[in-house]
C-alpha cells in the first residue's frame, strides 16, 4: 500500500486511533503517541484542506488529550459525539446503561483483571488481560443489552462495547461527507478492528478506499501492516509534498 500515490489533494482522510495511528496498549491509557505522527497529522491537514477527521471508539476529550495540541475533527464513542470541522459539537440521544453497567461492573468484581470503561453513551467491558473470559463476557454483555432498548452490542479487539443503536462509523463519515472542507471529497478510512468494518464499507459504497491495518479478513480494498507502517507512509506522504513544494 502507498499512500503517497492514494493520498491525493482531493482526497478526505478518516483514521481511527487505537491499533491503526498508534499500538495497542494493555490498558486504554497506557497508548504511547509518537511525536512525529503528531506532526504528520497536522502537516497532513493542511495537505488536505482541513479534511482529515479521527473516528474512534474512544471520546473526544481523551482524543484531544492524546493528541494535543492538535485539536482535528472528530467522532468519538463509534460517533455517538461528533465534533465539526466549524469546532461545533453534536451529540446523539443516548440509552440507559444501568443492566449493562451493573453487569459489567459484576463481572469485573469477580474478574480482577477485567476492565470496565464508562464513556458518555457507552460501556465497554475489555478482556485484553483475562482473554480466556471472553465468551462469559460477551455472553454476559449480549443478555444485557438485549434487556436495554436503544442499546447495540459491538465486538471489538478483547473488548464488548453497548453503545447507541444510532451511532457508527459509517454514519460518523457519511456526516462529515455533507458538511466542508469534506463535502465532494473521495473518502479514505484507515482502521485496523472489527468496529471499523462498517467504515470500510461506507467509503468504497461512496467511491472511496477502505484500507485496513493488521491481519484478519476484511471488507478493506488495501491494506497496511501496523500503526508503525501507517506512521511511515503518513510521514512519506508529508515528506513528498515538501519535497515537491520546494
Amino acid at each position: 500500500m502507498n499512500l503517497v500515490e492514494t493520498l491525493v489533494p482531493s482526497c478526505a482522510l478518516f483514521l481511527d486511533f487505537d491499533g491503526t495511528m498508534v499500538d495497542i496498549a494493555p490498558q486504554p491509557d497506557a497508548v504511547h503517541v509518537p511525536l512525529p505522527l503528531i506532526e504528520a497529522l497536522r502537516a497532513m491537514k493542511e495537505y488536505l484542506g482541513g479534511a482529515l477527521a479521527v473516528i474512534s471508539g474512544r471520546p473526544i476529550a481523551q482524543l484531544d488529550e492524546f493528541l494535543q495540541p492538535l485539536r482535528l475533527p472528530v467522532a468519538g464513542v463509534h460517533g455517538a459525539e461528533r465534533r465539526r470541522a466549524d469546532g461545533e459539537t453534536e451529540l446523539l440521544n443516548i440509552h440507559p446503561l444501568d443492566r449493562v453497567e451493573a453487569v459489567a461492573n459484576a463481572l469485573a468484581t469477580r474478574h480482577p483483571a477485567l476492565l470496565v470503561e464508562r464513556k458518555r453513551g457507552s460501556v465497554a467491558l475489555h478482556y485484553r488481560q483475562a482473554p480466556e473470559l471472553e465468551e462469559e463476557c460477551l455472553r454476559a454483555m449480549r443478555d444485557a443489552v438485549a434487556g436495554s432498548p436503544g442499546l447495540t452490542l459491538l465486538q471489538g479487539k478483547m473488548v464488548a462495547e453497548a453503545k447507541p443503536g444510532g451511532a457508527s462509523k459509517g454514519r460518523a463519515i457519511e456526516a462529515f461527507l455533507r458538511e466542508p472542507p469534506f463535502t465532494g471529497r473521495l473518502p479514505v478510512f484507515i482502521g485496523d478492528d472489527i468496529t471499523d468494518e462498517v467504515g470500510f464499507s461506507t467509503v468504497q459504497r461512496l467511491g472511496g478506499l477502505g484500507i485496513k491495518v493488521g491481519t484478519g479478513t476484511s471488507v478493506a480494498w488495501q491494506r497496511l501492516a501496523d500503526p508503525q507502517a501507517l506512521r511511515q507512509e503518513l510521514e512519506a506522504v508529508v515528506a513528498a509534498r515538501t519535497a515537491k513544494a520546494s
